[in-house]
Order: structure tokens, then sequence, then C-alpha cells
């Protein structure tokens, strides 16, 4: 078995397990979260990342197996074309390698947290639109995160091997990204579609049995020997269907600071699997941050270019590092503003 299959299906073992016991052992009762426990466990999950950048950072060369320098040369070639290692010895050119995998990880990591932020305002708006019982968020997000890490990594390999394929691609994605931070300037108000209007919801209702109301925090359940759903699949479905939509930005972003899939795989998932304790987190804090919208436009037009100009960014000699510099300052600052100048409303 390859050394990249033997971590990815660790790295999934550890987080379905992580995920298992805050699901059954910590949280087994449908209860409402707390501001104290959405703390704890954003706390253990943005750790879980920065412990994930260390291991990259003192062994990231064990995720592809290298051992020789040609290997080396193979893989840097295939998903880091425009690095340039000052040593030339092998021992400092992996330590050159591992720093570079770190850092294009942890932007990786900081992109997709911060648009991250635009999915949570679009499942608060589903859950309050269904009025899904405060109780049962956490049940719902949880089986929610469970179906993104799945699509998730169709999505990412799949692109990776189309970029292989067609590099043209990534300039579809540039000015895709362009074009969406473009977009969030333009709009003067956030204008949320109603759930109730989306197709997928429409077909749901007519095709399958539906209960009136909630029943606990159950998908389904058996009347007179019939299966049944409940509301809270048709916002489940919703809920993975809208990741999906906020994948076509995120993942193309990260793409803009790494080729290697497995890299932009594990900076993606270590951000949504903190998406739920994020939620209960800054869910009633969410109108304060008036200028963020404003800091994921500059972030999308930002890495945007970055893809429609990689070829020359390469040549220029541009480093990782300073992705990470540019995408932490957006994220300060905007957040700094927003918080001195919260919204009057």
């Amino acid at each position: 078995m390859s050394p990249e299959l033997l971590m990815m299906g660790g790295f999934l073992v550890l987080i379905v397990a992580m995920l298992l016991a805050d699901l059954l052992w910590v949280g087994r009762n449908a209860h409402i979260v707390g501001p104290g426990e959405a703390l704890r466990w954003s706390c253990v999950w943005i750790g879980m990342a920065l412990c994930f950048y260390v291991f990259l950072h003192f062994w990231g060369h064990l995720l592809h197996g290298i051992t020789t320098p040609e290997h080396l040369a193979e893989v840097t070639e295939k998903y880091f074309p425009g690095v340039k290692y000052r040593s030339t010895d092998f021992a400092g050119m992996l330590a050159e390698y591992r720093h570079n995998l770190s850092v294009v990880y942890l932007s990786g990591y900081f992109i997709e947290k911060t648009l991250s932020i635009d999915n949570i305002f679009v499942i608060l708006m589903i859950l309050r639109s269904f009025s899904v019982p405060l109780r049962d968020y956490k049940s719902v997000l949880f089986w929610g995160i469970l179906g993104a890490l799945v699509l998730r990594f169709v999505f990412i390999f799949a692109g990776a091997a189309l970029i292989q394929r067609f590099h043209w691609l990534l300039l579809v994605f540039g000015a895709f990204l362009v074009y969406q931070g473009l977009k969030i300037v333009w709009e003067k108000e956030e204008t949320h579609k109603d759930p109730h209007e989306f197709r997928i919801v429409r077909f749901l209702s007519k095709h399958v049995r539906i209960t009136a109301g909630y029943t606990d925090d159950r998908f389904w359940l058996r009347r007179d020997g019939q299966l049944w759903f409940t509301p809270l699949l048709l916002v489940l479905v919703l809920i993975e269907f809208t990741d999906l939509l906020f994948a076509m930005d995120s993942i193309p972003a990260v793409f803009s600071v790494s080729l290697d899939p497995f890299i932009v795989f594990f900076s993606n998932i270590f951000a949504i699997i903190g998406l739920r304790a994020l939620f209960f987190l800054v869910a009633d804090m969410i109108d304060r941050f008036r200028y963020l919208k404003y800091g994921v436009s500059v972030l999308l037009g930002f890495v945007g270019l970055k893809l429609l100009l990689h070829s020359w960014l390469e040549k220029a000699g541009f480093k990782p590092v300073y992705s990470l510099i540019f995408i932490s300052a957006v994220i300060i600052v905007s957040i700094l503003l927003s918080l001195r100048k919260p919204s009057q409303n």
C-alpha cells in the first residue's frame, strides 16, 4: 500500500473517531450547545490542525514516501513546479520541501476557514427557515459535516486529476474566483433564497413521505409499516447541497496555493470539521462582522489572480509564505475593522 493511502486511511479513521466521540459520547443527548462547549471544541479542532502543520514541518516527506533525491525531484515537479531549492544536499532539500509543504497547508487552511464563514451564514439561514429546534442543531450539523467529508474527497481528487491532465483549468478556476470576489462587492445587500424554493427540496417533498413536524433529532421513522422522513432530512440534504456549492469556491482557491491533492484535502477537512463548533461560537455574533464579506472578496480576488498568473509568479519566485502573510493580514484586518465599527442594525 502506498504511503499516501496509509496516511489518508489513518487520517480519516482519526477524524471520524473524534466526530463519533463528540456525537455519541460527549453529546449523546440532544441539547443546545452553549458558547463554552463550542469554544472548547473549536480549540480542539484548531489544535489538531496546528498539530498536523507541525507534523508536515518535521515529517512531511513521509506523506509521499520520499526517500531519494530522484523521488523528491519527481514530487516537486508534479506538485510544486515553481519551487527551487537553495540546498545542494538531500537533507537540506528535504527540509526546504517540508517547510514549503507545511506553509501551503497552513495557507490553504486559513483560506478554507475564512470562506467557511459565509457557509455558516447560509447554514444558519437554512436552520432558521425550517424552524429547526436548537437542540437538534448539533445532530444535523454532525451528519452534514460527515457527508461533506465524502463530497470533498470526490471533488478534490477528481479536480486534481483534471488539472494534471488539463492545466488550463487553473485559468478557468482563477477567472471564476475573481468574478465571485467582484460579485460580493457588487451585491449591496445579501439576499438569501428561501430554502423551500430550491428544486431539490421541492423534488423530495413531492416524491417521498415527509412528516408534518420534527420527531426529536430523527431523520426517518416508520408509521403503519411505511417509511417516513422528517423535515430534518430536507435540512440535511440542503446543507449538503449548499456545501457542494461552497466547495466550488473554496477548493479552487486552495488549489491556488498547492497542486498536491492530499494537502488540499487535509487543509479542507481540518477547516470543515471545525465548522460546527465555529458555527455555535459565532452564530450570535454574525451581525458584528460587517466587513468580513469585503475580506472574503479580497481573498477570492487574490487567489483567483494567483491562478491566472501562476506561470509568471513561478518564474518570479513567488514563495508560499507570501500568500500566508497576505491571507492572515486580510483576515485580521477584516475582523478588527468589524469589531471597531460594528453594524448599527
